[in-house]
């Protein structure tokens, strides 16, 4: 197994593994369009992230999406971990605490002090996982602001 950078050519499976994340999580859905402009953005575009993803035998089998921001309390450059995801038929095979390790690794390289990334509350198979990998529950509350259709401006 390799963990290497995406490319725009890896976007339909990166897309196929997004709708396998959406499908179980509470808030987002499946929309391989979004997804793919999404990524395209990431990808294109260094200075706003990377996505790595975890590649065998020619087959993508996971992928974790980093975006860069700035923490004013850090005065530093800090990575947002927006989705990581493994394929079913590839999870408990290390796949995952792969391409975690490979975000970590890649967080130090960036001079980055913290990742950051939301889980379902319901999700205690993910929380123990990144428990396990040296992440910490924060006393944070994540609040959105959603923009409906009448606040987009054609």
């Amino acid at each position: 197994m390799t963990i290497e950078p995406a490319t725009r050519e890896d976007i339909p499976a990166l897309c196929g593994l997004l709708a396998t994340l959406f499908a179980q999580e509470a808030e987002f859905a499946p929309d391989t369009a979004a997804q793919a402009r999404g990524l395209a953005m990431i990808i294109d575009d260094a200075r706003v992230g990377t996505v790595l993803l975890a590649r065998r035998d020619g087959q993508v089998l996971g992928m974790v999406n980093l975006l860069y921001t700035v923490s004013t309390a850090l005065g530093e450059r800090v990575l947002l971990l927006e989705d990581m995801v493994v394929a079913p038929r590839a999870r408990r095979d290390g796949v995952g605490s792969a391409l975690l390790q490979a975000a970590i690794a890649h967080a130090r390289a960036q001079r980055c002090p913290r990742i950051t990334l939301l889980t379902d509350r319901v999700n205690a198979d993910a929380q123990r996982f990144y428990a396990r990998h040296g992440f910490v529950a924060s006393d944070m509350l994540t609040m959105r602001w959603l923009a409906t259709e009448c606040d987009v401006v054609p």
